[in-house]
């Protein structure tokens, strides 16, 4: 097997046009005051805590849920692409850990393309990662950041 086929069997991906422009959408993701309104699913308020946007740069969010309880989220910055790609280690404590998030963007005139891609560490946690929820979850999330752009 390939490289590429055994990492196809542990990335699971989402896709999207927003109707906003590309540095929108970057700035969206890379700025705390943007970050705050739109990251986790709907009913979640997100603060946050460190956000050292840079290549090896911490961040680290905190979700309150509706009934209250906090669901931690933190990484590490691997590499940063100015307006098109985001690479970034990825804990959610206590569901997933040990993930790595790719954020890549594509001007389409004045929207943008957008492919979110988590690669698991095995393709049985990917598969458990799916079967919890993944599609749902984040699918919720670009849906408030889908929202929020076009405010």
């Amino acid at each position: 097997m390939s490289d590429a086929q055994e990492l196809s069997k542990r990335t699971l991906t989402l896709e999207r046009t927003f109707k906003a422009p590309i540095q929108l959408v970057w700035d969206a993701w890379t700025q705390p005051a943007h970050i705050a309104n739109w990251w986790g699913p709907k009913g979640m308020e997100t603060e946050v805590k460190t956000h050292d946007f840079r290549v090896g740069g911490r961040w680290e969010f905190v979700m309150r849920m509706p009934d209250g309880n906090l669901f931690v989220t933190e990484g590490e910055y691997q590499e940063i692409v100015e307006g098109q790609k985001i690479v970034t280690t990825a804990d959610f404590k206590p569901m997933t850990e040990g993930v790595t998030l790719i954020v890549e963007l594509t001007e389409q005139g004045d929207q943008t393309h957008f492919k979110f891609s988590v690669v698991h560490e095995t393709e049985e946690y990917c598969k458990q990662q799916e079967e919890m929820g993944f599609y749902n979850g984040w699918g919720s999330t670009f849906d408030r950041l889908g929202e929020y752009l076009v405010k």
